[in-house]
């Protein structure tokens, strides 16, 4: 599917019918929140005289419709019955059909397009929030079916009329584009020169999700509102769904999953990695079809000059194992992050891949795993194995710590943020300190698909090095970065309640690093810790603070002692 349109963010289920009614046919269907179930959706689909209202559930791991095939993506999903006629039924065996999806009426999904704006609106916007160069654009209250840009440039705003003929724009000669998204970034690179000579350059589009380190409790509360402003399309939730439109962008090959030799190998027969980025095993019998495949991808962060990278992979199979110790292997990867249960709710979520302790198990007759040493921690145990392997010359074992996080609950988020930046402290110094860890392979990280929680814990790790690399005084943007890893693996972090948790615990992770750098300006003996510019190095702060509600409650917290680090192992 070539857009998103079908996804209405803001109709209920009584508008999706009189939209079906009025404007579909039969086969007609769109897609839009739940309003009984907050966080799961809903598809609503015309059927002759009536429209079906079938619910999508958003488990944190992946959607399905309760019970049904699992996605990593919502567009997945919608494209799977959509080229699968006759899959999806009704209890009774009535097939319901997909034929023709209807389209939102919005434009466009980018974040500085404001669909009901004034001109006096966007002045108040723009000089009261905004910067030189801000811009938005806003549907033309004048002219219907036109567009207006409009601009900060010294200090006051410019409007620019944007024409629409039969879905192509201009500003009034020049140059014809075929969409909003074409026209804006044409001008971002070649600046408008008024008649007056002002210059009108698209600098800083309103409402965009980058922010300063140190600004995040601000840009925190702004989303916490309960009453959004009715200009702009804050709070976690809008901002949440600007990301799940990006999804279409992120519809890559996923043939070598879908063969059938590799079809058992998948725990969810549609989560499958991306072609482009897949882990391949190395010196297989290349005449079997599919023996180099594993559902793994390598993830690479945004942290400039950096070597951290993982891998991200779904929990083990009884017939994946062995090949999971292979990539370990092969990839020189000596640190496991396990986030999920072995079983949740009375359902395997991952196989056991390693031996009890002090026990020793052969995997693909050549991989010898010893457990050593399991070491429990109020949230995580961390086992220590060594990995023999009997193909190899030299006979040197490996030792691989796995940090199996067991605080995560399912169908949710931890309690608090600081839980999960303690355990990423300890993950952290394993991989910086321990001389068998040491410039290794990439971090493996894995839930139950490989999405949900693997990409939560991805992307506040790449956040947080990304702070400490280039200092408090350059942007972070915590939804381009999970549009970074979702180029990668399709469906990281899967929920809005997930991606609000990754703003709580940067904003724990910042709050936490200014009240021990206040402290240390006092003389009190934690080091000489500071704000890092770019390029300096700074030691990683992650205290076990804060709630899984974001909150930015400062108080006389410069006062206060720091809250307490979590326990090494």
């Amino acid at each position: 599917m070539a857009t998103k349109r079908w996804f209405h963010a803001h109709i209920s289920g009584q508008d999706a019918e009189e939209m079906l009614m009025t404007k579909g046919k039969e086969g007609s269907f769109l897609c839009r929140p739940s309003q009984t179930s907050p966080g799961d959706f809903t598809l609503s689909v015309r059927r002759v005289d009536d429209v079906t209202h079938i619910k999508i559930q958003s488990t944190g791991d992946y959607y399905d419709l309760y019970g049904g095939e699992k996605f990593a993506t919502l567009a997945e999903l919608v494209m799977f019955y959509t080229e699968n006629p006759g899959t999806l039924k009704e209890k009774n065996g009535d097939v319901i059909e997909l034929k023709a999806p209807l389209n939102s009426e919005e434009v466009t999904n980018e974040r500085w397009y404001h669909s009901n704006l004034t001109g006096r609106e966007a002045e108040t916007l723009l000089l009261g929030k905004g910067q030189d160069s801000s811009f938005l654009v806003r549907t033309s209250v004048h002219n219907p079916g036109f567009y207006v840009l409009s601009a900060r440039a010294e200090d006051k705003v410019s409007h620019v009329m944007i024409r629409n003929r039969d879905n192509q724009f201009d500003v009034g000669g020049g140059t014809v584009f075929g969409s909003l998204a074409e026209l804006v970034e044409h001008y971002k690179k070649n600046p408008m020169v008024e008649t007056s000579g002002t210059v009108i350059s698209l600098k800083h589009p309103y409402n965009a999700t980058s922010f300063l380190p140190a600004n995040i409790c601000q840009r925190v509360q702004e989303l916490q509102k309960q009453n959004q402003e009715v200009y702009g399309k804050a709070g976690f939730w809008e901002e949440f769904e600007q990301l799940q439109q990006q999804e279409c962008k992120h519809l890559y090959s996923r043939k070598e999953g879908a063969r059938p030799e590799n079809k058992t190998k998948n725990r969810y027969k549609n989560i499958l990695p991306f072609d482009h980025t897949r882990v391949m095993l190395r010196d297989v019998d290349q005449e079997v079809v599919g023996a180099d495949y594993v559902n793994a991808n390598y993830i690479s962060g945004e942290v400039p000059g950096s070597e951290k990278c993982y891998i991200a992979t779904q929990g083990c199979l009884p017939g994946t194992v062995a090949d999971f110790w292979k990539m370990m292997w092969q990839e020189n990867s000596r640190i496991i992050v396990m986030t999920t249960n072995e079983v949740e709710r009375g359902r395997n979520k991952c196989t056991r891949y390693w031996p009890d302790l002090d026990e020793t198990k052969v995997y693909g007759g050549v991989f010898h795993m010893a457990n050593l040493k399991e070491t429990a921690n109020p949230h995580y145990i961390l086992r220590e194995f060594l990995l023999h392997c009997s193909d190899d010359e030299e006979g040197e074992g490996r030792h691989i710590f796995q940090f199996h996080f067991k605080a995560w609950p399912d169908h949710g988020v931890p309690h608090e943020p600081g839980v999960v930046l303690g355990f990423l402290q300890d993950v952290s110094l394993k991989q910086t300190t321990e001389e068998e860890a040491k410039n290794c392979g990439p971090i493996v990280v894995h839930c139950s698909a490989g999405i949900g929680r693997t990409g939560t814990f991805i992307v506040i790790d790449i956040l947080i090095s990304l702070i400490n690399f280039q200092g408090w005084d350059n942007e972070i943007d915590i939804q381009k970065t999970i549009q970074l890893v979702r180029a990668q693996r399709s469906g990281m972090v899967q929920t809005e309640q997930q991606y609000k948790f990754i703003y709580a615990a940067i904003n724990a992770f910042v709050e936490s690093s200014k009240a021990l750098m206040q402290i240390a300006e006092k003389g009190d003996n934690y080091g000489n810790l500071k704000f890092p510019h770019k390029g300096e190095k700074s030691e990683p702060v992650y205290g076990n603070m804060g709630t899984g509600e974001p909150t930015c409650d400062r108080g006389s917290e410069a006062s206060k002692p720091p809250p307490p680090l979590m326990p090494k192992p």
